[in-house]
């Protein structure tokens, strides 16, 4: 390991935990998961192990139509997020940001203003949504096209950008004396007119402690590839194996040689499940546990998701029918990817493929004991396709919890990674000056 050089690591809290089986579990947090304290309990547990972020995703729907159709997305990820930030003082705090439904000025400026209550924590995900249902939310019959929505993502995120850095607090004088209050000479509007948006400015909330959010994307089509190259300052990832992280650097790496800054270094953070244990047989037994419970129902019906077919009639104990190439396929690509590699790597059997599916669809997942788990994150980022991870439990707190008191101490003793904060700011945690 180069010297010095420590791994990052980011938390994706996400209802009970990941597997879809984990509100059935006995100990399950079910009944927690619409109470504020439980969010900021787990918080605090990432912050205990010195995490550099949590992370919230979102989705602006709820069927509300299956008996064990979970709303994970219970709250407003900023608003957790501010919540949070009352009982933590050093975890960097990232919200996911829908640039096909949002209104940039209204989504910088509260991103700003919870940078600011946080002296500099905040980060923000850029995503298009996924779901028609989504879009009948919105004022929409169905999504635009993939490639108009990326579009738009585009423009959104420069006039964040825009709106993020439109003026700085220094110009707040409030100067008695002088009878100053503002700078107004420097403090402009924008005059920002695009195809999507149109927006005057400034902000009304000055630039952050630190500069402004920091920037993550994590789509894995060509399309928002490129849209990371030009915006981000890290990216989420999803990388079944080796190879396919490997893929997915060199992708990322050549959409920065064709931006205007190619010398830039944009962090990649691989999706990690752990089951972990102090025998490699404790660590598959709680895995089992889960697996057990599995409704294979709901879970099919999320590979019909995932595959943008209907699987609902495949025979659980086949192994998988023969699917079509990523280059037809017209749905999520990236997820489709994964699918695709975890059935050229183990020609599984349907039921065997819900497995790996079913804890976080289909990231790196990583079963035994703490030196077997860091043998392999190390192997990862030795290879320079991960700065860091994002950790995606497969229950939660228990998940959590177990990576924190196993995991981080093993690999805090190789120097791979901080035994306190060195910084405040989300950027310092990054390394992101």
């Amino acid at each position: 390991m180069t010297k010095g050089k420590e791994l990052h690591l980011g938390v994706l809290l996400y209802g009970c935990g990941h597997h879809q089986a984990a509100w059935l579990m006995p100990d399950s947090s079910i009944e927690r998961i619409g109470d504020i304290s439980y969010y900021q309990y787990l918080a605090q547990l990432a912050e205990k192990g010195y995490f550099d972020a949590v992370f919230f995703a979102d989705n602006q729907s709820f069927p509300g139509k299956d008996s064990s159709e979970m709303p994970a997305f219970w709250f407003d990820p900023v608003v957790k997020l501010t919540a949070i930030s009352q009982v933590t003082n050093h975890v960097g705090l990232v919200s996911t940001i829908s640039s096909t439904f949002s209104n940039p000025f209204t989504a910088s400026r509260q991103l700003l203003s919870l940078d600011h209550i946080t002296k500099g924590r905040v980060g923000w995900n850029l995503v298009t949504s996924m779901t028609d249902l989504e879009a009948l939310n919105h004022g929409m019959e169905e999504l635009p096209p993939h490639d108009k929505r990326y579009e738009k993502a585009d423009e959104f995120a420069t006039l964040m950008n825009k709106l993020f850095l439109s003026w700085d607090s220094q110009e707040f004088l409030h100067c008695r004396e002088e009878k100053k209050l503002i700078n107004p000479s420097n403090i402009q509007s924008i005059n920002y007119e695009g195809t999507y948006f149109k927006v005057h400015g400034p902000s009304t909330t000055p630039k952050s402690p630190q500069g402004k959010p920091v920037s993550m994307q994590a789509g894995a089509s060509k399309q928002g590839i490129a849209l990371a190259a030009k915006h981000a300052d890290a990216v989420y990832s999803v990388s079944w194996n080796l190879k396919q992280a490997k893929r997915f650097r060199e992708k990322l790496d050549e959409q920065v040689q064709l931006s205007d800054n190619p010398n830039r270094h944009i962090k990649v953070f691989p999706g990690l499940v752990t089951y972990v244990g102090e025998t490699r047989e404790e660590a598959l037994a709680k895995k089992a546990a889960l697996d057990d419970k599995l409704p294979i129902e709901t879970a099919l019906k999320q590979l019909s998701f995932f595959l943008q077919q209907d699987c609902s009639k495949w025979e659980i104990d086949q192994k998988v029918p023969p699917l079509p190439p990523v280059e037809e396929f017209t749905g999520p690509v990236g997820r489709y990817e994964t699918i695709l590699e975890i059935i050229r790597d183990r020609q599984p059997t349907v039921k065997e493929l819900l497995g790996y599916l079913n804890a976080g669809g289909g990231h790196f997942t990583l079963i035994g004991t703490p030196t077997e788990i860091v043998n392999q994150m190390e192997l990862w980022f030795e290879a320079g396709v991960a700065d860091g991870f994002n950790l995606m439990p497969p229950t939660l707190p228990g998940g959590l919890d177990d990576f924190v008191e196993l995991v981080v101490p093993e690999m805090q003793k190789r120097g791979l990674f901080r035994t306190s904060y060195a910084g405040h700011t989300f950027r310092e945690h990054l390394g992101l000056f």
